[in-house]
């Protein structure tokens, strides 16, 4: 028996270790059907014993498969409480190390026509199998791109120009606003306000729309809403134009939890309570929302299981079932915290 090398071990040593030809290791790793069971055995007890471990970029360039998937990252914001894309990152890259992939990020300034270049530059440096898209909107020209391309691809958000063929996973923002609506008029709230997003954001007009219902299946005025920019400022102002309303709001249901955290400080401006005096929710459940106080109640998104449906979805369509593309709709969690409870009376 030969010594043990030291080092990288090259296949050529594993054969010399077992009594084989080259061949024979490399169809025992990649193709086992092919090698009989005894000399198999043999092979990799060498395998085990000397550390060996297959060059996957030489087997990627064999099966034209590199096991790499796409991601666009952005820069975080200080001015938004959620860290919604950070939480979706960490769950997308766990799934896919747990299928076999790595999730490979990739740079690009704001606007799609930066991300398809992005793309672009990507794919001609790299052997990418598949892209990631996040923040879906109406004529998003990353999906014709990558179509054009035959570039697998699934998608954080749904296909707003309803597109059959796209495989996506989405948070259903519309229940999610629908279950906060119902949640505070149970606590005896009439004048139920919502401050959401310009008319542009798709995302945005689910949650108004879930509002809306909310409303409506209780018979409640809707005349209290405020359309403005993600931002901790446009939610205060938004809060005091509502609540210097002639029949002021009691409750406020916003689109995110940075609006909501606005409404909060506009509360603390007035002398109000949260809670007690006006109730308030968020939507994304960001870590600051259980440490203020009183804790904000809010919208939880599953955002492990969207990291590992899209995976799924991506796996699907390298093994090539195009037959169903993946449509998968999650509904979000309620947590209900201080800020929508009556709390106690004032002393």
């Amino acid at each position: 028996m030969a010594p043990v090398p030291h080092g990288h071990v090259t296949l050529v040593q594993v054969a010399r270790w077992a009594g084989v030809s080259a061949q024979t290791v490399s169809n025992a790793v990649n193709n086992p059907e092919r090698v009989a069971p005894a000399t198999r055995e043999r092979i990799l007890a060498a395998v085990e014993e000397l550390g060996y471990e297959p060059n996957l970029s030489a087997r990627a360039l064999r099966n034209r498969s590199s096991s790499l998937i796409a991601f666009k990252t952005r820069p975080a914001r200080t001015d938004k409480a959620s860290l919604l894309m950070d939480e979706f990152l960490y769950a997308l890259n766990a799934a896919a190390a747990e299928a076999g992939y790595h999730l490979i990020l990739c740079h690009a300034e704001d606007g799609s026509a930066n991300e398809i270049k992005a793309y672009r530059d990507l794919l001609k440096k790299t052997s990418v199998d598949a892209f990631v898209l996040a923040e879906t909107h109406r004529n998003d020209d990353r999906v014709s791109a990558l179509r054009s391309w035959g570039v697998p691809f699934a998608s954080f958000g749904r296909s707003w120009d309803g597109d059959e063929a796209t495989s996506w996973v989405d948070v259903d923002g519309r229940a999610g606003t629908r279950a906060a609506t119902e949640h505070v008029a149970a606590q005896g709230h009439c004048r139920i306000g919502h401050i959401g997003w310009p008319a542009e954001s798709e995302i945005g007009s689910e949650r108004r729309e879930g509002w809306l219902e909310g409303c409506r299946g209780r018979e409640l005025e809707t005349d209290l809403q405020a359309a403005v920019a993600d931002t901790l400022e446009a939610g205060r102002q938004a809060a005091h134009r509502m609540l210097d309303s002639s029949r002021p709001a009691t409750a406020l249901v916003c689109a995110s939890d940075t609006l909501a955290l606005g409404v909060l400080r506009a509360l603390h401006e007035r002398g109000l309570r949260p809670g007690a005096d006006v109730a308030v929710t968020g939507f994304d459940d960001s870590p600051t929302a259980a440490l203020v106080s009183p804790g904000l109640t809010t919208l939880h998104q599953p955002i492990d299981v969207v990291g590992r449906q899209l995976i799924q979805s991506i796996d699907n369509l390298l093994a090539g079932d195009l037959r169903d593309p993946q449509h998968v709709l999650l509904e979000p969690e309620l947590i209900v915290r201080g800020s929508s409870l009556p709390g106690p009376p004032r002393q």
